[in-house]
């Protein structure tokens, strides 16, 4: 018991760093909960090794259905969600995602660990090379069953890596002449649903393989999930507003860097 509390006290330090890191800098908290939490319950034997990184996937996106919430919520009182395409794009990530929920007990863990490394390298190196706004493109939507279709693998690799999916849609619609801050909106409202969609996949996949007793439901670590969605939700409003005080390009870049370094750890460790 002394064990699941001081780890539920890491992970509610990891919910503030997460929590802050989403709100200055507007990324999503797997980047840095799937590698930290992966490395926190194969110290405290919380799990198998073989199973740990799919444990900490699928409980990162347990947390993003109540961080996600509230980005997307007042993303929609200041009408920046795009409803007229936002069914379209979450019923393709919604269904993406619970497939990748599904699937990700059968990929094997090391084949695993690289395609999340390889997904946080590109997402960094984006960071880094998106600090100057562009223009949307005068490429326009394509239907709503291909505009679905695209979606579906944005919200499977999501899924895949624990992540709510803003650094794939985000810059996918904007190629397809959305507007950004209407991008932007439509990617959190997907959030809830890549994270709720992938969360139900991993519950199932999970189920005969872990104990609720033991603090699991399915994949997803509930002790964990706790102390990192307490902080995290509290953290966030003070990480947006140090934005007008700290310097967020240099940050991000950072940033960026210890991504790679974490992603590049996770390889070869």
């Amino acid at each position: 018991m002394h064990d699941v509390i001081l780890l539920m006290v890491y992970c509610a330090i990891l919910g503030s760093v997460v929590g802050f890191l989403a709100g200055l800098l507007g990324i999503g908290g797997g980047l840095i909960i799937v590698p930290v939490l992966s490395a926190s319950l194969v110290s405290f034997n919380v799990a198998d090794p073989s199973h740990v990184l799919v444990i900490a996937i699928a409980t990162s996106l347990a947390s993003i259905i109540f961080t996600s919430t509230s980005s997307a919520l007042a993303h929609h009182r200041n009408a920046n969600v795009p409803w007229e395409i936002a069914p379209w794009v979450m019923t393709g990530v919604g269904l993406g995602a619970l497939i990748s929920g599904f699937a990700a007990s059968f990929i094997p863990e090391q084949l695993l660990r690289f395609v999340f490394a390889g997904s946080v390298v590109f997402i960094a190196l984006r960071m880094v090379l998106s600090t100057r706004k562009k223009a949307a493109s005068e490429k326009p939507l394509p239907s709503g069953p291909i505009l679905g279709f695209l979606c579906a693998i944005m919200g499977a690799l999501s899924g895949l890596i624990g992540i709510g999916g803003g650094a794939l849609i985000v810059p996918l619609l904007h190629y397809f002449s959305v507007d950004i801050k209407k991008a932007i909106g439509c990617a959190a409202a997907c959030g809830i649903v890549i994270a709720l969609f992938g969360s139900v996949g991993y519950v199932s996949a999970g189920w005969q393989l872990t104990s609720f007793s033991d603090g699991f439901a399915g994949f997803v670590y509930l002790p964990a999930l706790v102390g990192i969605v307490v902080t995290s939700s509290l953290i966030a409003p003070i990480g947006a507003k140090a934005t007008h005080y700290l310097p967020v390009a240099t940050i991000k870049k950072v940033f960026a860097l210890l991504l790679v370094i974490i992603a590049l750890k996770m390889v070869f460790s």
